[in-house]
């Protein structure tokens, strides 16, 4: 169940917010959980670094920052920002489409508020075959 899930963006590349509200949901019926309120932004990359520097001490863009307020993992309060810039460069150097990028960095987001980490190497492994494994379902989602 999705109470309240907001997706805003700025700049020139349009997302499709219903395709964003599609995938959401799809995570939250294959994943188990629920989300009390949600915030997905999609900014540029002087709009990350500016929000990397403050709240993480780090002076460069990054694809992707969330903020987890949540009380509990099975019902999710948080931001998301993804650097529209980065996922663009991104998907350039993977060679995927831009929205395949973005679609892989949203469901690298939740998983992050879902508790996955990507520091040490066994927890980023374990991370990276479930992200890779949605990623897999749902690019069928990008066709329809």
């Amino acid at each position: 169940m999705i109470k309240n899930l907001s997706v805003n963006y700025r700049g020139t590349i349009k997302i499709d917010k219903s395709l964003i509200h599609k995938i959401v949901k799809k995570l939250t019926e294959d994943l188990n959980f629920k989300i009390s309120s949600m915030q997905i932004n999609f900014v540029n990359s002087n709009e990350m670094t500016r929000i990397n520097s403050k709240y993480l001490n780090h002076n460069y863009s990054t694809d992707i920052i969330t903020f987890n307020y949540s009380e509990t993992k099975n019902e999710l309060d948080g931001e998301i920002y993804i650097s529209i810039d980065d996922a663009a460069s991104n998907s350039k150097k993977f060679r995927v489409t831009f929205i395949e990028e973005v679609l892989r960095i949203v469901i690298h987001g939740f998983l992050h508020l879902l508790g996955y980490d990507d520091k040490g190497k066994k927890d980023k492994l374990v991370m990276k075959r479930l992200e890779n494994s949605l990623f897999n379902q749902y690019r069928l989602l990008l066709k329809n």
